[in-house]
């Protein structure tokens, strides 16, 4: 009936849904022919009952027909397998369904005919038995062959993937028992799994099928608001007006509360999760069957005269309905896990889209921690809410058929249950509320963490040379304990909650017996009323448990949602503020009238009245001031800016050399072609151009080198040299340069002047805006524009402008004369900058005497340590690691309450069972009231000891996130430069936001549940050998075959979740980087290739999670038929024990063993998330042994106080090597310098100049020599006790996000007095006195809100307020105005009269007038002595003055 009833539909389905033709293949051949062999079999019995029993057959008719349906029934299998064949359906769940049903109802009969041929005589009727027989052989075999999928259809497209998902080639069966999954895990237990062994994704989970999609679908629902607000403006004019900004609110507050975003994954991913949530209900359906079942099963133990049979029955039945059960649960798991997943990786995706083009503004409010946070943990949240919502909508709907089958087995009794449920309700209710508030305060903490650990990260450099690390350990301390109280709160909260559903099952078993039996004394609990009421009740604990989760989870998961909405509804780029048109000869290259523009909406036009014509080819010079508007004019002309009027046009493409140079952790070569493919005549051009062959030379692999996120290993000059060189090598129409030739020494800028920029170089046919404090460029511009508070003020040539007497020729000539003469003035800067640091490449990696790396030579190029996956289980001491932070007097509490919890629970259910077997006599139970006390008294002790251990183990788990973060935070900040450099920050990021979240949450989570569910299995345990002793028998190999399949899924999912981190940390390394660089990547419209490689690292990523929540499955699928075993063999051992068992103890071993299938799957769960996430705590840890630099102080030295006092530095016999494989950075240095003596430190790049300053402050430790101040040996010294009395102003202005005063004095140890006095003398008090907030002044991330001059003299400031005897400038007028430089010369001369002074420099007029010059050269001193004597030997000091006009 099964088959005739589907055939026609199942065909119809295939008709409309053709998938290709199938060959026809072994396994085809099969099924047809044992299809036929049916057919023939039933025809053959047909003809035999026609001519053998034809007297019988008018009585029988039914034996005669029978065949021949049986026959055509097959060919109606035979036809359906013909047309999967050709419709390309490779397994079919259709005929898995009727062979299976087939073969069970054949199991009948087949009793009946071997009972029946062993009672008669076999050749009575031989070709009877033989066609039965044969015929059930072959439904078998028809059984066992459709289990197997087969080959993919020849029309498809060829695999053309390496390592396929088998899920794809798995047939129906293998699908729903995940055993497509076994060779995975089979691998992972021979050997740990490494990336090559997993699968390639499948088409429809990859960034690219999701996000295009995805995509489609925001664009449309953003199109659909618009729509809205576009047909209200179109109303009536009264009308609209006063309901214009009512609607505008509300479009805007449904955009940025998420409910937009939720709304569009519902739309892309829908579907699937219906189908997830269908299974869900089809697993509920066996679910409240189950106790169905028992109540006969007791039944039939109470009966005396019951056949054997209806018992085993009943077991059978029950075995069936919870695998049944199991299987649908865990393909709605698997769906769920695939659609979070899904989710997950389209969220990621948007956020990441956003950051390339949300403009200046947005970008303000939306710091790179909190983006970070917003893919890292935010995404979580909304997989964990894809996987828990359903407990939203099914709990409640299973408490009322649990309710309904409570009244029907007691009454109006079961109200009683009702409302201690109405009462847990609201009592949660409040508390989900309050954990909500706590929770967005716990993630504003935590975004504040993460964005100050970025800072950190980004600025370690200037931290080392301050010796400011404790301050920002204090600060990032500060953070953390605010973050753990409110977790604290929020974990007690739901302690609470999870007490009150814990004991929810007591609570309302005690109401409702009380009222049941208090009520009526004729009302009696016997084994069936207690025992399938308690199994009802259990059932009931699942939804109860789940709700706070799916609260929990659901209120977590809208917080996250208006997080993202409130990031995706930032404001964007305008596409239409340039408008740029191709490239063709003759006109304007770049055209702005009448332009006014500003950083955001509501802020002040920081550009006004701006118009420019620029003619296609030529060069414009454009300077003015700080802060007068040069760079962002550059901004407005890429579209980075609010225009708020006029018009901007570009002809032809355009690209963009920053101020501060963008480099990628990336090869030196990758940096230049940035994406386009190397043309070698080309690219050899543009390094000579760039003057970046001497450094290839100087580089350990020479183009071939990887550079450090953000540069690190390279010198400031090296960094804009090869940004400069990225943009040539575009050869792009429109070259937008913003003040390229800062960093670069004077002889290096002018020849990339001469060989780049300038009428004769590689771009002198391009359009050229090029910003410049540069003189000595000025008379080959066509064109200058000047700047004066955001408005060109003057434009002409050089000489126009000179002639014109303004404000310019005025300026030139008061420092023209300044000079010795022209010449030297040519070489000064108009609006000097910083200069190129000159160190060797990997300036700062750690020198050998502190690090035992010895890469092999090939491995020269290579900086960054890729993220490594530890292979094997998790060392037993990472637990050990982890209790013993916790400490003994927690644990042995925690231990002790579950053993008291659990004692409670066996004790009230056991008294449950006995007061079921009390005797009923004349109708009714005697003690009553003392049954109940005792049920009661037991019951609450369980609650009790339920919420002592869920509080503490809530305590003890913060207790150990306090220590492993701040042992984290210690390990990372005791760390030397070297290791900053090697790991890049997505890896640290990585640790201190989800590896650190999974510490603080999942793993106090997991044990919770792991060591409840423990506790309890051995509870049922213990009950299943009370009741039959022979169950060990059972239980012994069970236990055996459970541990067996645990270690075999251990091993593969505990690799796939390291290699799932590792994979993770790429990500927020690319994420960092391109938020940094996003204004680069625009102007060069490499949006899309960034977008290919965030997609390619998601895709690696989910390419180890995926198989690592069908591990779980697969586990979870195994175990659960292990607890079905178990089930089965406890109906049947009683079943077998009827005379000797009493129902009640029946009913109490066989209700409990009901809940072994969750209890199993619980423990799956929780001990793989234990076991997972304490990955986690290694992952942490792993810094605890990487090397670290010396201890910040000393005790066994006591330094006078004023030490340094003089200020003398000798150095003996010192010498550098960065590492074993490369040249030494300095040799032999022999040199003493004397208290308040000058000292200007010169050479070419690569000379060693840094790495003498990097030696000073030990930022490089000695390989051999010493270095001496003050008669103290530096290496004696604590870091901090040398760092902080001897001070360096460096070329790389970094402030951090928070106010001006704590930027200069994060220690508050001068007064404000101090601090202004401070601030003026480096110039900067009447701009901080123009601010609002004064000191107060509060700088964004990187200091971004402040112009690059203004930093440089915050960092001077600094130096100005610490007053050390010994000062290291790195250039620190860098990035301002000749006027302002003045200033600051005659400040540093001034105020720092009595100390010694070491200038790294490369404009010599800065150092002429200092005591000593050392000139080096390839890490050694080549000439010492006074600046005229030097020039006078006519040595290579000579010659660097002759190069910048100086002699």
């Amino acid at each position: 009936i099964y088959l005739w009833v589907c055939a026609p539909f199942y065909m119809l389905y295939l008709s409309c849904n053709g998938r290709g033709y199938i060959d026809l293949t072994s396994l085809c051949w099969a099924k047809m022919v044992l299809g036929l062999g049916l057919a023939s079999i039933g025809f053959v019995e047909f003809f035999y009952i026609l001519l053998e029993k034809n007297q019988e057959i008018q009585k029988h008719i039914v034996f005669l027909i029978s065949p021949v349906i049986r026959s055509l029934t097959m060919v109606l299998a035979i036809s359906v397998v013909h047309l999967e064949r050709t419709k390309g359906c490779r397994s079919s769940i259709i005929l898995f369904i009727f062979w299976l049903l087939a073969v069970l109802c054949s199991l009948v009969p087949l009793r009946a005919k071997i009972q029946l041929a062993i009672q008669e005589d076999f050749s009575v009727d031989a070709l009877r038995y033989l066609a039965f027989f044969s015929y059930f052989s072959f439904q078998l075999a028809q059984l066992v062959l459709v289990c197997f999928s087969d080959r993919r259809p020849s029309t498809a497209k060829p695999v053309s993937v390496k390592n396929p998902c088998p899920v794809q080639d798995a047939s129906f069966l293998s699908k729903v028992l995940f055993w497509w999954f076994t060779g995975l895990v089979v691998k992972g237990y021979r050997q740990p799994l490494q990336v090559e062994d997993l699968w390639t994704l499948r088409q429809e989970d990859t960034s690219g099928h999701i996000i295009s999609g995805m995509k489609e679908a925001w664009s449309e629902g953003c199109a659909r608001l618009q729509q809205e607000g576009a047909l209200h403006l179109s109303a009536p004019q009264g009308y609209r007006l006063a309901e214009q900004p009512q609607l505008l609110r509300k479009l805007q507050k449904e955009q940025s509360s998420g409910l937009h975003l939720l709304r569009t994954l519902a739309r892309r991913f829908g579907p699937r999760f219906l189908l997830g949530a269908l299974c869900l209900v089809v697993h509920d359906a066996f679910l409240f069957s189950i106790p169905q079942v028992l109540s006969p099963l007791l039944g039939f133990m109470r009966e005396q005269d019951a056949p054997l049979w209806k018992g085993y029955f009943y077991a059978a039945a029950m075995f069936l309905l919870l695998c049944l059960q199991s299987l649908f649960r865990h393909q709605y798991m698997y769906a769920c896990f695939t659609v979070g997943m899904r989710v997950k990786t389209a969220v990621m995706g948007l956020v990441y889209r956003k950051s390339l083009v949300i403009n200046s503004a947005a970008r303000r409010t939306c710091t790179m921690g909190e983006i970070i946070n917003l893919v890292s943990a935010d995404t979580q949240k909304l997989m964990d809410f894809v996987v828990y919502f359903n407990a939203m909508w099914i709990a409640p709907v299973e408490i009322a058929l649990c309710l309904f089958f409570l009244w029907q087995q007691l009454g109006p009794s079961a109200l009683a249950g009702i409302t201690v449920i109405i009462l847990i309700f609201p009592l949660n209710g409040f508390i989900a509320k309050k954990r909500s508030k706590l929770q967005e305060m716990q993630m504003k903490f935590t975004d504040r963490r993460i964005k100050l650990m970025n800072e950190i990260l980004s600025g370690i450099k200037i931290l080392k040379f301050y010796a400011w690390e404790k301050a920002f350990l204090g600060q990032i301390r500060d953070c953390r304990e605010k973050e753990l109280a409110a977790l604290k709160k929020s974990q007690i909260l739901y302690s609470v909650s999870l007490a009150s559903f814990n004991s929810s099952s007591f609570l309302m078993a005690f109401a409702m017996f009380s009222v049941y039996v208090l009520t009526d004394p004729k009302n009696v609990l016997d084994a069936q009323k207690v025992f399938v009421t308690m199994a009802l009740i259990n059932i009931l604990k699942t939804p109860l448990s789940q709700l706070p989760s799916a609260i929990s989870t659901t209120m977590q998961a809208v917080v996250s949602l208006r997080r993202l909405g409130k990031f995706l509804c930032q404001e964007e780029l305008k596409s239409d503020v340039v408008e740029k048109v191709p490239c063709s000869p003759g006109g304007d290259g770049v055209t702005v009238e009448n332009g006014t523009f500003s950083w955001s909406k509501e802020g002040p036009p920081c550009l006004k009245r701006i118009s420019a014509r620029i003619p296609g080819g030529s060069l414009v010079a454009v300077v003015g001031h700080v802060g007068s508007g040069k760079s962002s004019l550059l901004s407005a002309l890429l579209g980075e800016m609010e225009k708020r009027s006029g018009r901007v046009c570009l002809k032809g493409s355009v690209a963009y050399v920053p101020q501060q140079a963008w480099i990628q952790n990336a090869f030196l070569r990758d940096n230049i072609t940035f994406g386009l493919e190397k043309k070698e005549s080309w690219y050899q051009q543009v390094v000579e151009a760039c003057a970046l062959r001497p450094d290839l030379k100087i580089l350990p692999a020479g183009d071939a080198t990887e550079i450090g996120e953000k540069g690190l290993n390279l010198s400031g000059g090296q960094k804009q040299r090869v940004s400069l060189a990225r943009a040539v090598y575009r050869k792009t129409d429109v070259y937008l340069l913003d003040d390229p030739l800062s960093a670069v020494d004077a002889h290096v800028g002018q020849h990339i002047f001469d060989k780049v920029i300038g009428p004769k170089g590689l771009l002198k046919d391009k359009t050229r805006i090029l910003v410049t404090h540069g003189l000595s460029f000025l008379p080959q511009a066509d064109l200058i524009l000047v700047m004066v508070d955001g408005e060109i003020t003057e434009t002409g040539s050089y000489l126009e402008l000179l002639s014109c007497q303004g404000a310019f020729a005025d300026f030139t000539r008061a420092f023209v004369s300044t000079g010795a003469d022209y010449r030297e003035s040519s070489a000064l800067t108009l609006f000097p900058s910083s200069v190129d640091k000159g160190s060797t490449s990997l300036q700062n990696m750690e020198s050998i005497s502190n690090t035992d790396w010895d890469p092999i030579k090939e491995d020269l190029g290579k900086l960054t340590e890729a993220d490594q996956a530890h292979t094997g289980r998790v060392k037993l001491e990472m637990y050990v690691d982890y209790f013993r932070t916790i400490g003994l007097t927690l644990i042995l509490p925690i231990v002790f309450l579950y053993a008291v919890q659990q004692t409670a629970s066996l004790a009230y259910n056991y008294w449950l069972s006995l007061w079921a077997d009390d005797p009923i006599i004349n109708g009714t139970q005697t003690d009553m009231d003392f049954k109940l006390g005792v049920f009661g008294a037991l019951g609450i002790a369980q609650g009790l000891a339920s919420f002592g251990t869920m509080v503490a183990i809530s305590v003890g788990g913060i207790i150990a996130s306090r220590y492993l973060h701040l042992d984290l935070l210690n390990n990372v900040l005791l760390s030397p430069m070297s290791f900053f450099e090697r790991t890049p920050s997505g890896n640290l990021l990585n640790r201190f936001s989800k590896e650190v979240d999974a510490i603080d949450c999942m793993i106090p989570e997991g044990l919770k549940m792991m060591l409840g569910y423990l506790f309890k299995l051995l509870e049922v345990c213990i009950i299943v050998l009370l009741a039959t002793p022979f169950a060990v028998v059972v239980i012994l190999p069970l236990t055996l075959f459970y541990a067996f399949i645990q270690s075999f899924y251990v091993a593969t999912s505990c690799q796939l979740r390291r290699l799932e981190s590792v994979s993770r940390s790429p990500i927020y390394t690319h994420f960092n980087e391109t938020v940094q660089g996003a204004s680069v990547i625009r102007a060069f419209g490499e949006q899309s290739r960034f977008i290919s490689e965030a997609n390619a690292r998601v895709d690696h990523n989910q390419t180890s999670y995926f198989p690592r929540f069908v591990a779980t499955r697969w586990l979870a699928v195994n175990l659960e038929f292990l607890g079905n075993v178990l089930v089965l063999a406890a109906s049947i051992l009683s079943v077998m024990g009827k005379d000797t068992l009493s129902p009640g103890i029946v009913g109490l071993a066989v209700s409990h063993c009901l809940q072994v299938t969750d209890i199993l799957s619980w423990i799956v769960r929780s001990w793989t998330d234990v076991e997972n996430n304490i990955v986690s705590v290694e992952r942490v840890k792993e810094y605890a042994d990487t090397s670290k630099e010396a201890p910040w102080t000393t005790e066994n030295i006591s330094l006078p106080v004023t030490w340094p006092q003089a200020g003398t530095i000798v150095f003996q016999g010192y010498g550098l090597q960065y590492r074993r494989g490369l040249d030494w950075a300095l040799k032999d240095i022999s040199l003493s310098i004397q208290e308040r003596e000058k000292v200007g430190i010169v050479g070419r790049t690569g000379a060693g100049k840094s790495s003498l300053a990097l030696g000073i402050f030990r930022i490089l430790e000695a390989s051999k020599g010493m270095i001496y101040i003050d008669g103290i040996n530096i290496a004696e010294v604590g870091l901090h006790d040398l760092r902080s009395r001897i001070t360096i102003i460096p070329q790389d202005p970094v402030l951090f996000s928070g106010s001006l005063r704590m930027n200069l004095d994060p220690f508050d140890r001068y007064s404000d007095e101090v601090v202004w006095s401070a601030l003026e003398l480096a110039h900067l008090k009447s701009f901080v006195s123009s601010l609002p907030d004064k000191l107060g002044h509060e700088c964004s991330e990187g200091g971004e809100n402040l112009s690059l001059g203004q930093r440089q003299l915050l960092c001077l400031a600094r130096a100005l307020l610490r007053r050390t005897k010994v000062l290291v400038l790195d250039e620190a007028t860098a990035a301002v105005d000749l006027e302002t430089d003045n200033l600051i010369q005659s400040t540093i001369r001034s105020q720092f009269e009595d100390c010694t002074v070491l200038t790294i420099a490369h404009r010599l007029n800065t150092i002429m007038d200092y005591t000593r010059v050392i000139v080096m050269d390839q890490g050694q001193i080549v000439e010492i002595g006074t600046p005229s004597g030097l020039i006078g030997q006519r040595g290579q000091f000579y010659n660097m003055c002759l190069e910048a006009g100086l002699v």
